[in-house]
């Protein structure tokens, strides 16, 4: 791609990150889009200009998106990716008119997030205790991950970003710094203070060195948490689990979501806890909800 462009790309990731407040992942991710799009836009001419860029080229662009297999999900958020770019092109004088006002793309399908049951939560977080009886400084701390994540249903990158200071025991609230530097507490209970307790005192030393800071979860080389870690470390304990579903550290958060609705909290509540921005982002967890009480009443009711 002309280096005109590649230095667009760059100067456009500069804003994301900077003016924007956005995640690394996000950038990377719109960033990549931008290219992509304006690598189309060269391939059909090698001479093109950004001032080009209309909504013909847009739909031409997710159409050679489809050509190729990507998912409903992808394009929705390729076209929202592209409107993006294309406002920022107009705001920045690059573009007379922005074409992706008018750029549609299909909506995705919705997909219930897979949830552990009551007893599969249960049985992943006595797993986890029972590898940590020994007081092994990495059990600890992997103990620490699942009853945190499971506990407060925050995110993982705002899991690995706890600072000791971060954490009240007396109140047993962590203070999150969530998406957009949002901050919020979530509470947790007995079993993850617990688990709190035993690593502070006897895992973390174990790692931390000169370089680990406030950091509350240490990786092997007293760094920081990686957050590729803390989806391994889920995995691993989840996957032990007869007839659980494959999850991450997200599926924690919806697990932990899922079961606050089903025991009877507001649903405005859970959405504070979760720190979403919109209502209807905590309304999917009410279809998965429903779904799992179909479920049961399909198996159990003698005229279901």
């Amino acid at each position: 791609m002309p280096e005109d462009l590649d230095a667009l790309v760059a100067e456009y990731g500069r804003y994301l990150r900077l003016g924007r407040n956005r995640s690394e992942h996000t950038v990377r991710a719109y960033a990549g889009d931008a290219r992509s799009l304006l690598a189309h836009l060269v391939a059909r001419s090698a001479d093109s200009a950004v001032r080009e860029l209309d909504l013909t080229l847009l739909r031409s662009w997710l159409a050679a998106q489809a050509a190729e297999g990507a998912a409903r999900t992808t394009m929705a958020r390729r076209a929202s990716s592209a409107r993006a770019f294309t406002a920022w092109l107009t705001r920045t004088g690059r573009l007379p008119i922005d074409p992706g006002l008018r750029l549609a793309a299909p909506k995705p399908h919705r997909v219930l997030p897979s949830v552990l049951g009551r007893g599969q939560a249960i049985a992943a977080m006595d797993a986890a205790e029972s590898g940590a009886a020994q007081h092994d400084p990495m059990a600890l701390r992997d103990r620490l991950i699942v009853e945190l994540l499971y506990a407060t249903g925050i995110r993982v990158s705002e899991l690995c970003g706890l600072d000791i200071d971060d954490v009240d025991r007396e109140r047993r609230v962590v203070r999150v710094l969530g998406k957009g530097n949002k901050e919020r507490s979530a509470p947790f209970g007995a079993p993850a203070d617990a688990a709190l307790a035993a690593w502070l005192a006897s895992g973390r030393s174990a790692f931390a060195t000169a370089d680990s800071g406030r950091a509350l979860l240490l990786g092997r080389r007293g760094r920081r948490l990686d957050q590729r870690q803390a989806r391994t470390v889920v995995h691993e304990v989840v996957s032990a689990i007869p007839g659980a579903p494959d999850m991450g550290p997200h599926g924690l958060r919806h697990t932990a979501a899922t079961h606050l609705l089903e025991g009877g909290a507001d649903l405005r509540v859970v959405q504070e806890l979760l720190g979403h921005a919109s209502m209807a982002t905590t309304q999917l967890y009410t279809h998965v909800s429903i779904e799992r009480l179909k479920k049961v009443h399909d198996q159990a009711h003698p005229r279901a």
